[in-house]
C-alpha cells in the first residue's frame, strides 16, 4: 500500500502523509453489517473519566466483523475491499455460496474474486484468508486473528500489518510467536487465519498536525513533568536540575521498563513463556 506525500502548501502539509487507498474497491459499507456507534468521551455511566484522551472525532458506523470464522464447509468469494474507521486494518466483504455476507480482516495480497473458506476438515487449503484450528496449520506458517480460547473469536494479532508465526505443536498446545517477540502457548483447538494482515504501511503514516489526530477522536496528552504536583507524581519543581524520580504513570506505576508482573504467579496455558527484548541493537532473550 503506497504512501502519498503532498506539496508543502502549509505547515501541516509539510510533514504529513496519507494512505493512497489504492487497494480499496468500495467506499460505502454494507448496510446490513453496520450498526450505530455511540461515543462516550471516555466516561462511564456516572460521568467520570475512566479512559483519558478520548473525545470528539468524526461520526462513525461500526462494521460487524466475523472474528469467529465459524461458517464451516461453505466457500465464500471476496466481493470488495473496504476501509474501516474503527481499526487500522482494511476489511474484506465476503459473500458465501448460500448468499450470506460477512466482513473479515483483509489479509495481505488478497484480491477481489478470490475464494476463502473455514473449517476443520483436513483437506482444507492452507492459503491466505482461510481459517482453521491451530492443530491443522503446518508449523512455520504466518497467521493472524488468533483465538485465546476455543470458540471465543480472534483476539490476538488484529492490527494492520500484524503477523504471528506458529513455531510448534505438542500435547494439545500450540506455540505461537507474536509480533512483539513474545512466545505464548495456546490451546490448539483455537482457530487462526492464514497469512498476514494487509495495510502494512499504516505504521509509516505521519499525521503531520494535531487536527488529524483530533479527527480520530484522540485528545492531547500532557507530560507529567509539565503538571502541578497535585496532578501528577512527576509534577512541580523548579526545573529538571532539582532531581526527580524514575518515570511513572499518573498513578505511580513504573512507565519505562519497570517490572509489574507478579513473580510468584505461575505460568499456565496461554501465559507468556519467553519474551524477545531488543537492547542496543542486540536481541536478548528474557525469561519470565
Amino acid at each position: 500500500m503506497p504512501i502519498r506525500q503532498y506539496q508543502p502548501t502549509s505547515a501541516g502539509r509539510r510533514f504529513s502523509s496519507v494512505n493512497a487507498y489504492s487497494e480499496l474497491t468500495r467506499w460505502e459499507p454494507e448496510k446490513s453489517l453496520t450498526e450505530p456507534k455511540h461515543k462516550t468521551g471516555g466516561r462511564n455511566h456516572r460521568g467520570w473519566i475512566t479512559c483519558r484522551h478520548i473525545g470528539g472525532g468524526n461520526k462513525q458506523l461500526y462494521r460487524q466483523i466475523d472474528f469467529k470464522r465459524n461458517k464451516d464447509g461453505i466457500k465464500a468469494k471476496i466481493v470488495a475491499l473496504e476501509y474501516d474507521p474503527n481499526r487500522s486494518a482494511f476489511i474484506a466483504l465476503l459473500e458465501y455460496e448460500d448468499g450470506e455476507k460477512r466482513y473479515i480482516l483483509a489479509p495481505q495480497n488478497l484480491r477481489v474474486g478470490a475464494t476463502v473458506e473455514s473449517g476443520t476438515h483436513p483437506d482444507i487449503e492452507k492459503s491466505p484468508g482461510n481459517a482453521m484450528p491451530l492443530e491443522m496449520i503446518p508449523v512455520g506458517l504466518e497467521i493472524h486473528n488468533i483465538e485465546s480460547a476455543p470458540g471465543q473469536g480472534g483476539k490476538i494479532v488484529r492490527s494492520a500489518g500484524g503477523v504471528a508465526r506458529l513455531i510448534g505443536k505438542d500435547a494439545g498446545l500450540a506455540t505461537v510467536q507474536l509480533p512483539s517477540g513474545e512466545i505464548r502457548q495456546i490451546h490448539w483447538k483455537c482457530r487462526a487465519t492464514i497469512g498476514q494482515i494487509g495495510n502494512m504501511d499504516w505504521a509509516n503514516i505521519r499525521w503531520g498536525k494535531a487536527g488529524r489526530t483530533r479527527h480520530r477522536g484522540i485528545r492531547p496528552t500532557v507530560r507529567g513533568v509539565a503538571q502541578n504536583p497535585v496532578s501528577h507524581p512527576l509534577g512541580g519543581g523548579e526545573g529538571r536540575s532539582g532531581g526527580g524520580r524514575h518515570p511513572v504513570s499518573k498513578w505511580g506505576v513504573p512507565a519505562k521498563g519497570g517490572k509489574t508482573r507478579n513473580p510468584r504467579k505461575n505460568s499456565s496455558g496461554k501465559i507468556l513463556r519467553r519474551r524477545m527484548t531488543v537492547r542496543y541493537g542486540e536481541s536478548v532473550l528474557r525469561r519470565r
